[in-house]
């Protein structure tokens, strides 16, 4: 459309001006809010030693916020660029399916089409269904099947990479073997306790 160009910079200056955003944007909120609560808490005459501790041990300290902060803004950079990067693939795989139709239709095709009489008519059927299985066998399966397992790819490894923390417990699947020997050792254990 007739705005792409100004949108496509648009879309990257605004991307471009998040990293400051998410580098500082945390650290200087808790920044004034430390002054914040500082100030009231000079105001106010009724602060002890103890409740300053205890205020001043609860907070994260500011150099943590910004370290946890520029890792996390250091992911992201190169997350979008990864991600970036992997829908490039599939767009160079949809280039790679036009020249290859283009090649077939050049290099098959076109040879009957040259041809003319019955000896053309021929050659247009008989080429015709090569080409179509040429096309059936190599665009359709070969590159579809690529294309499919490039989404997935993307849709697992990157798409989830943003959501997918390891803080769970590790799978363990399910075993009846290891159902029946808890239950022998429950079994005992009320077996010993009702003796």
């Amino acid at each position: 459309f007739g705005g792409q160009a100004t949108l496509q910079k648009f879309l990257v200056v605004y991307g471009l001006l998040m990293v400051p955003i998410m580098l500082f944007g945390k650290p200087a909120y808790k920044y004034y809010k430390m002054r914040r609560q500082a100030a009231r808490m000079q105001d106010s005459m009724r602060q002890d030693l103890l409740g300053n501790q205890a205020s001043q041990e609860d907070e994260e300290p500011l150099g943590e916020t910004m370290m946890y902060q520029a890792i996390h803004t250091i992911e992201y950079v190169l997350g979008s660029v990864s991600h970036t990067a992997s829908y490039l693939r599939l767009w160079a795989l949809s280039l790679a399916h036009a020249q290859l139709s283009e090649v077939l239709w050049s290099m098959v095709m076109q040879i009957a089409l040259k041809s003319s009489g019955y000896v053309g008519a021929i050659m247009i059927y008989v080429i015709f269904a090569a080409w179509a299985v040429l096309t059936v066998a190599i665009l359709v399966l070969m590159e579809g099947l690529s294309a499919f397992l490039h989404t997935l790819r993307l849709h697992w490894v990157e798409f989830q990479s943003k959501f997918y923390k390891g803080e769970g417990y590790p799978f363990l699947p399910f075993s009846f073997r290891t159902v029946l020997k808890e239950a022998a050792a429950d079994d005992k254990e009320v077996m010993k306790s009702l003796k």
